[in-house]
C-alpha cells in the first residue's frame, strides 16, 4: 500500500498534477522535482535515462507502487526503457511506470478534424520522435494524421523565470508559431508537449490570433492524462487497491526548498502556500 507517485523534471509537472488531484483527490500522492538537474531538454539520452531511472527507483523506495512521469522529455527517452527492462528485474516487478505522451495522442487525434496538427515540445521531446511514433499507432483506420513539429528552447528557461508577461518570451513565442505555421498552415491543433506550456495559454492564443489562426485548438496535457490514469484504475484493480486514500500530497525537490515552494504555488494555481522538502541523491 502507497501513494502514487508524480515524477517530473522540474515544475511542470505540477500542471499535470493538478489535473490529476483535480480528478482524483482521494488518493495520497508524492511528487518529486529533479530541480537540481534541470532542465532535461537538452540532455542526452543516456542522461535523461539515468536521471529519470534513479528518480523512479527512489519513488519506489518511498511506497509508490505507481509513478507517473510528468514529463514529456523523461516520458519519451526513458520510459519504454524503464517499463521493458528495469521494471521485470526489482524486487517487486508489479509495480508500474506511465507516461504523458499517449494519453495525449489518444485526445488529441479525436480533436482535429483535418489530420494536420502541430507540436511544441523541447528540443529532446522533438528529436525523439515519440509523438510521431505514438500518433501512427492511432492512425490505423482513420484518416492520415500529419505531424510538424517545433522545438522551443528558450520557453521553459523564460517561463521558470517568472517571465510569463515578458517582451522576450512574446518574442519567442511568436518566432517559434510563424515557423510552424509556414511549415503547414493547414495545422488546426497544437500539442503543447511540454508541462510547462499551460501557464502561457492565453500568451500562445495572442500569438495565434495575431497570426489570423485563432480557430487553433491548443491541447494541454493535464485533463487526457488525468481521465487516462482514471481509466487505469478502473481497469486494473489489482493496482487501484494498492493505493492508500488519505487525500494527502508530500512534494520533495532535489533543487532549493524555497524556490521550489514559491513556483510551485504557482503552477498548482493555489493561493496557500505548499510546504516541500530537499531529497538527495
Amino acid at each position: 500500500m502507497g501513494p502514487i507517485g508524480i515524477f517530473d523534471s522540474g515544475f511542470g509537472g505540477l500542471s499535470i498534477f493538478r489535473e490529476i488531484h483535480h480528478l482524483l483527490p482521494q488518493y495520497d500522492y508524492v511528487f518529486l522535482g529533479d530541480n537540481g538537474r534541470a532542465p532535461y531538454g537538452d540532455r542526452s539520452f543516456q542522461e535523461v535515462f539515468d536521471f529519470t531511472n534513479q528518480a523512479v527507483r527512489r519513488l519506489f523506495d518511498m511506497g509508490c507502487p505507481l509513478v507517473i512521469l510528468a514529463c514529456n522529455t523523461a516520458s519519451a527517452k526513458a520510459l519504454r526503457n524503464i517499463q521493458q527492462n528495469e521494471l521485470p528485474h526489482m524486487d517487486d516487478p508489479t509495480r508500474r511506470v506511465l507516461g504523458v505522451i499517449r494519453p495525449t495522442v489518444e485526445r488529441v487525434s479525436n480533436l482535429t478534424y483535418s489530420g494536420h496538427i502541430g507540436l511544441v515540445a523541447t528540443r529532446a521531446t522533438v528529436s525523439s520522435q515519440s509523438y510521431d511514433m505514438e500518433l501512427a499507432k492511432q492512425q490505423a483506420g482513420q484518416f492520415p494524421i500529419i505531424l510538424t513539429s517545433r522545438a522551443c528552447p528558450k520557453w521553459v528557461p523564460l517561463i521558470e523565470s517568472g517571465q510569463l508577461n515578458s517582451p522576450e518570451l512574446y518574442r519567442e513565442v511568436k518566432a517559434d508559431l510563424s515557423v510552424l505555421l509556414e511549415a503547414d498552415p493547414e495545422i488546426d491543433t497544437i500539442i503543447l508537449g511540454c508541462t510547462h506550456y499551460p501557464l502561457i495559454t492565453s500568451l500562445i492564443q495572442q500569438v495565434l490570433q495575431e497570426l489570423d489562426h485563432p480557430e487553433i485548438i491548443l491541447m494541454p496535457q493535464g485533463t487526457p492524462v488525468s481521465y487516462s490514469l482514471k481509466d487505469y484504475l478502473l481497469r486494473h484493480p489489482e493496482m487501484e487497491c494498492r493505493l492508500t486514500k488519505n487525500a494527502q500530497t508530500r512534494y520533495y525537490t532535489t533543487g532549493d526548498v524555497e524556490q521550489f515552494e514559491q513556483l510551485a504555488t504557482l503552477f498548482l494555481g493555489h493561493t496557500e502556500h505548499i510546504r516541500a522538502e530537499a531529497v538527495t541523491w
